[in-house]
This record gives structure tokens, sequence and C-alpha cells, in this order.
């Protein structure tokens, strides 16, 4: 991982998305017994995701770790989707868990995990109600109209991890906004812009979620974390269309979001079709 060259006075370029505070972040994060281990702070790199992983797989990165980056050049959402922002205007960070006592099973389960823990501890530091496009976006109100803020990635790291990528637009401007839909918790007013607070929110969340579920040997329904899921769930009770590959769709009312954390689609003859993340290329209003 080699972070782009910069210079000093380029972090301060903009004085009101000033950098993190990495001393500050690792003091308020990395502790005895707890899950988080190291946080490193980058000042550039192509893809927080694709550093991890590789890390990981170089054996130099263990459960717990914390790659940071203050602006991603080469940021992936889901299917390999582009995602950029300008930098220090957002939260742009990556996570490795080895979830080893869980089936594999239940590890689909993580992306949805990470999305109830970033939606609650983004309520908690920014006042900002965030609600959950299933499976992986995180959504914000501005004027009454829901915008995508956040997206979420997983990805295998080796056998035995999986490295769970977040990023979350801060302070980002309307002129700024890659697509009309988008969003972010300035936008939507939030309390507070200030990252550190965010980001410690947002992992300390992440950890007390995932211990929970972890400790109920990934059981949605034990954890609390399947109806916690629902509860938070925009796509729900609205009519959607599932676009698949092969040029086939579903269409119907999302109805539930089931153990295997696929969403449930009740169609107009009657059958309720559960679509899995992996399987969906797009899902939109019917």
């Amino acid at each position: 991982m080699t972070p782009r060259d910069a210079s000093d006075d380029s972090r301060w370029s903009d004085l009101e998305r000033p950098p993190l505070n990495a001393v500050a972040l690792r003091r308020g994060l990395v502790r005895e017994g707890g899950l988080w281990r190291e946080l490193e702070v980058v000042r550039a790199t192509g893809s927080t995701n694709s550093d991890l992983v590789a890390l990981a797989a170089a054996g130099k990165a263990a459960e717990g770790s914390i790659l940071v980056a203050e602006e991603q050049t080469a940021g992936r959402g889901r299917l390999d989707r582009e995602w950029t922002a300008p930098a220090r205007s957002g939260l742009f960070f990556s996570v490795l868990l080895n979830p080893a006592e869980v089936p594999v099973a239940r590890w689909g389960w993580l992306p949805l995990l990470t999305g109830v823990a970033v939606a609650t501890g983004l309520a908690r530091a920014a006042g900002v109600d965030t609600t959950l496009k299933w499976p992986n976006d995180l959504l914000v109100s501005i004027a009454g109209e829901e915008r995508k803020a956040g997206g979420i990635l997983a990805e295998r790291a080796g056998n035995d991890g999986v490295v769970i990528g977040v990023g979350v637009n801060v302070t980002l401007r309307e002129s700024e906004l890659p697509v009309p839909a988008a969003g972010s918790l300035a936008l939507a007013g939030a309390v507070s812009t200030d990252r550190d607070p965010l980001l410690r929110a947002a992992l300390r969340a992440l950890e007390e979620w995932y211990g929970r579920w972890r400790e109920a040997g990934g059981d949605p329904a034990v954890s609390g974390l399947q109806e916690t899921y629902a509860a938070g769930c925009a796509t729900l009770g609205r009519t959607v269309r599932a676009e698949l590959p092969g040029d086939r769709s579903v269409t119907g009312e999302a109805v539930a979001v089931d153990g295997d954390g696929r969403l449930v689609i009740a169609t107009a003859d009657g059958v309720q079709e559960p679509v899995g993340a992996g399987d969906i290329v797009h899902l939109r209003p019917a």
C-alpha cells in the first residue's frame, strides 16, 4: 500500500474539511480486549478494500485491522461500480473480520450488519436518521427526498477473512454530487460533520453488533440483527423490480428479509421469491 504523495499544505487546502486525527482515533478505538487492533490513516489510495485484502493475503493484517483513507482514487461499490468523492469529504474505510466460529453460510449477513451499525452510529453522532436500502446502501432524507449517502462492500480475504468497506458522504456539497440521487450528511442537516467522532461512533457500533452476532453463532434472529435490519430497511413495504442476470426480473412487494439475508418479493401471482444480494444486478422502484 503506497499512499499518494501530497504536501502538508494540501491536507488543509479546504479548511471546512480538516484531516482526521489518527492518534486520537487509535486512542479512542484500540483497547485491550476489544475488537479493533490497529488503525491506519493514509492520505490517498486506490481502494482501502483492495489494500486490506492484499495485506490479509500477505499475512500482514489481522482481524480488527482498520484502514482509513482521506481520499480514494479507485473506490468501488458493489459489482465494481465506481465510487468517487473529493478528498476529506467523507468516511472511506475498510475493516478485516474473521468470524471463524460462524458458519460461512451466514457470512452474507455481514454487509447488512455493517449497515445497521453504521446507521446507528451516524444517528448518534450526526443526528441524522439514516435508513437502509437492501442490500448495501445508506439513505438520508433531503427536502423530503431519499438520497444515497453511503454504501457497503464486503469481499472475501483468503479462506477465513472478510474485508468490509464503507463509504459515507459527509460534507459533499450539492455542486459536488456525482449524480442527482446522491446526498450527504451535511445536506441532510447533520448537527455535526466532524469526521473523527462520526468514525468512532460507526466503528464502536460495528464492534457491538459484530460481537452480538458472533456470540449468537451468526444467527440473525437470536442476535436481534434480522429484526433490527427490517425495522430500518426502507425497501420493505415497497413495490420493487429486481433485475437479475440473463435479462430476468422479479417485480412485486418487498415483504421481508429472510434468515439468509435475502430480500423476499411477493409477486402478483402470489409467489414469494427470495433474491440474494449476489444474484441481483439492480433493485429499482417498480
